[in-house]
């Protein structure tokens, strides 16, 4: 699997996280000295009975039925709630008269895990009682998937994960996680037209004849196993992964030695990792080497 290379965050991005928890809101205007109205909501989920967004909870219904995507469920987790894992953590500690360490200070702060490829991931669940499975001490906070996501990138986080140890988990990977930072639209790289014209382009500029085409589709890596009590086994859904979600055919000449393939692979990576739409699109892709036959 090539991971694609750490790229800076986009503008609206780092805009957002350095405005975060300033003094003045995104006007310019202090928070002191705000009165909240009689009869107006603290926050957005005064209401909220912990229990998982409808249009999400739809749209994995889908996705397990058959007739769903993993763009479904992004598309549907950028207007949901989740909940986010908020633990104490010591920020100083004292010893007493009798010797005894005891807290003076603790501070609140984000639980982030790591994924089985090493990266940092951010938790968030689809629903309160999921989050106290998981982590029965830490605090369960309500927030919009964007702001969740924007937190993600906030701990340098390259995953979102839904729902981590439950029998739906789902990874968000880095481009979805950021086009939920932005609240953009996101689309696949598997299914992304510019995607497929970049590979196309580092074909030509290759200008390799030992490379006879170049293809894309979904990679195995954005299958996840989910078990809904459907059967001991479980089910693979098609979305959901932790990657590798590129996986990209080439088809080259009969023949060539190990230092040509290299050569040709080195070429089409460098290209790749050069262009800004396509590092930026892509999270991790999967290489196949093809090699036809004679009568193919």
């Amino acid at each position: 699997m090539t991971e694609m290379p750490h790229k800076q965050l986009p503008a609206h991005i780092a805009a957002a996280l350095a405005g975060a928890g300033g003094t003045t809101d995104s006007a310019g205007q202090p928070w002191a000295g705000r009165e909240l109205p009689d009869g107006e909501k603290y926050h957005n989920f005064d209401a909220d009975d912990g229990g998982m967004d409808s249009r999400l909870e739809a749209a994995f219904g889908r996705l397990a039925g058959g007739g769903g995507s993993e763009a479904d469920v992004v598309a549907a987790l950028a207007q949901a709630r989740v909940f986010i894992p908020i633990v104490a953590q010591l920020a100083e500690q004292v010893v007493g008269e009798n010797g005894l360490a005891s807290d003076k200070e603790s501070d609140m702060a984000l639980v982030t895990v790591q994924a089985p490829d090493g990266r940092r991931a951010l938790p968030a669940f689809t629903h309160a009682a999921a989050l106290s499975n998981w982590h029965p001490e830490a605090r369960p906070v309500a927030v919009y998937a964007a702001r969740a996501a924007l937190s993600a990138v906030a701990e340098e986080a390259q995953l979102l994960v839904l729902d981590p140890g439950s029998d739906r988990p789902f990874v968000v990977r880095r481009p979805a996680m950021w086009a939920l930072a932005q609240q953009q639209d996101w689309q696949p790289s598997y299914g992304d037209p510019v995607v497929m014209q970049v590979l196309e382009d580092s074909l030509a500029s290759a200008g390799n004849p030992a490379i006879l085409g170049i293809s894309a589709s979904a990679g195995k890596g954005i299958e996840s196993l989910w078990d809904q009590n459907i059967r001991p086994s479980g089910r693979i859904m098609a979305g959901g992964g932790a990657g590798p979600e590129l996986a990209v055919s080439i088809a080259l000449q009969p023949g060539l030695d190990q230092p040509a393939v290299e050569g040709v692979l080195y070429s089409l990576q460098t290209y790749w990792a050069g262009n800004e739409y396509f590092a930026r699109a892509v999270d991790s892709v999967q290489i196949r080497l093809l090699h036809p036959g004679p009568n193919t």
